[in-house]
C-alpha cells in the first residue's frame, strides 16, 4: 500500500516554527522550557535550577517574554515566569521523543 502524501505546510506555520525555534536555540532557555511546564517560577528559581547567574536568566527571560514564549504573573512585588506558547512545550516535546539520549 502507497502512503498517502501529507499536504505541504502551509508558509505561515514554517515561519512561526523557525521564530520559535531560533528564540529557544540556547541550552539554558530550553531547560527554563522544561521547568516551566509543570509549574510557574520566578528568576531566581530558574537561575539556580540551571546554574547561572539571576542577571544571565533575567536576560533570557526577557528575551523569551518579548518574543511571546513567555508571560509574567506579578503577585506582589515577585514576577513568576509561565508558558505562553504551546509551540514551545511541543520543541521540549519532540526533543524527548527524538533526542539523543532520551527516555
Amino acid at each position: 500500500m502507497t502512503p498517502v502524501a501529507s499536504p505541504p505546510i502551509p508558509a505561515e506555520a514554517l515561519e512561526e516554527a523557525a521564530r520559535v525555534l531560533r528564540v529557544l536555540s540556547h541550552p539554558h532557555r530550553l531547560q527554563f522550557i522544561e521547568l516551566l511546564m509543570t509549574r510557574r517560577h520566578t528568576v531566581g528559581e530558574l537561575a539556580e535550577a540551571v546554574g547561572i547567574a539571576p542577571h544571565a536568566a533575567s536576560q533570557h527571560l526577557s528575551h523569551m517574554r518579548a518574543h511571546g514564549i513567555l508571560a509574567v504573573q506579578r503577585k506582589g512585588r515577585t514576577a513568576y515566569y509561565k508558558v505562553d506558547n504551546p509551540n514551545a512545550v511541543n520543541v521540549i516535546k519532540c526533543i524527548r521523543k527524538h533526542g539523543r539520549g532520551a527516555s
